[in-house]
């Protein structure tokens, strides 16, 4: 290269350090990288910045870059820019900051009030899951399938002018599902946070369609009504080869019974039913579980439009299960109080601003009660 060339093009490069403040400015750390919260000098703007685990740019980070290019939704994260440094060969993504995620708000509602959690309004509840349900139609729209839905991974924003907005963050685990050249199970074995993986995939699975991030959906909707995961599981789930996760068929089990072919004409057809029918052969247990039953001790009645809504979304077969588009028009959302653009309401924002986090902690490292979940640390 020319070397006059190459130093007009350096003059011009923006660079991570020159651009922003974000030094000691951590405020969260996942599986495959950190988030700073950082400034613009510029502006004074503030953004979130994402640098990517390791050096180099991985597969991972390649298909979040490519698919956030093309993507161009209000409840989908928008990226701003694409930052590389050369010296290190760090890669770091920029994209709008939120202040809060749903993570955050179900462990503030979590918090307890004597013996009772503190519930989140029903109305805030059904804007929440109007606008997760808007962002993954437009994605399922464009053959997306997100793969990774989880409270960490919606985004609320802050005060300003998208106040109260849900951004769905974190494409890492995202694939167009049109015409693959390879089924998707055989590309990446295991997706989804355990607790919000959906039967076909723990029952091994080779061809999976959206009704996967429908599943999740509902594992999140069940959350902001309950402010407890409906399907914890304390055996921790490391990332294997093999998606099949026997306790958390279990726990699935326990709330939702033990499924049929009635319940599943296919289920014998997935490739772990031989495991499924030898670790499971005293289904009896299971007979007197229900959605019904375990929604009911929150007082959530199975003739509620949110209970319906919530049991079209959890149906154990994939291929009856409800999709975005039916689900945005359910008369749950029909019915008072309607939901509103800002989840808040234009009411004050209870929860606490993101905290600063030291370089080598995870969050909430003081909490004690915690379970470590694919890369996220819950706390109960």
């Amino acid at each position: 290269m020319d070397p006059e060339f190459k130093n007009r093009l350096e003059k011009k490069r923006r660079k991570v350090q020159d651009t922003f403040e974000f030094e000691g400015c951590k405020v969260g750390r996942g599986t495959y990288g950190h988030v700073y919260k950082a400034k613009m000098k510029s502006s004074g703007k503030e953004y979130a910045l994402k640098l990517i685990e390791g050096s180099g740019i991985s597969m991972s980070a390649c298909r979040e870059i490519a698919l956030l290019r093309e993507v161009h939704h209000p409840n989908v994260i928008s990226l701003q820019g694409v930052f590389l440094t050369h010296t290190n060969r760090k890669v770091w993504l920029l994209f709008d900051f939120a202040e809060h995620d749903l993570w955050h708000i179900i462990k503030y509602h979590r918090s307890k009030a004597g013996d009772k959690a503190i519930s989140l309004d029903s109305k805030m509840v059904k804007s929440l899951l109007k606008q997760i349900l808007e962002g993954i139609h437009y994605l399922h729209a464009n053959w997306i399938l997100h793969r990774d839905l989880k409270p960490a991974n919606i985004l609320v924003m802050g005060e300003g002018p998208e106040r109260g907005r849900v951004k769905i963050a974190d494409m890492g685990f995202a694939r167009h599902y049109w015409s693959p050249l390879k089924p998707l199970a055989e590309l990446d074995p295991v997706v989804v946070t355990s607790w919000y993986r959906a039967p076909e995939l723990l029952l091994g699975a080779r061809h999976y369609t959206k009704a996967i991030d429908i599943w999740a959906i509902g594992c999140i909707f069940a959350e902001l009504l309950t402010s407890e995961p409906i399907f914890h599981c304390r055996q921790e789930d490391f990332k294997t080869s093999n998606p099949y996760h026997r306790d958390q068929l279990e726990r699935i089990f326990m709330v939702m019974g033990y499924p049929h072919e009635k319940d599943w004409e296919d289920i014998k057809k997935t490739p772990n039913y031989a495991k499924l029918a030898s670790d499971f052969r005293k289904i009896s247990t299971y007979t007197n579980c229900s959605l019904a039953k375990y929604m009911d001790k929150f007082k959530i009645k199975q003739d509620s439009k949110e209970f319906i809504l919530l049991q079209k979304c959890l149906t154990i077969d994939p291929n009856k299960r409800i999709s975005s588009e039916q689900a945005i028009d359910d008369a749950y959302f029909r019915e008072e109080p309607l939901p509103t653009e800002d989840v808040f309401d234009h009411k004050t924002i209870p929860y606490p601003k993101r905290e600063f986090l030291n370089e080598d902690d995870n969050e909430d490292k003081g909490d004690k009660h915690k379970v470590y979940c694919d890369g996220v640390d819950y706390i109960y």
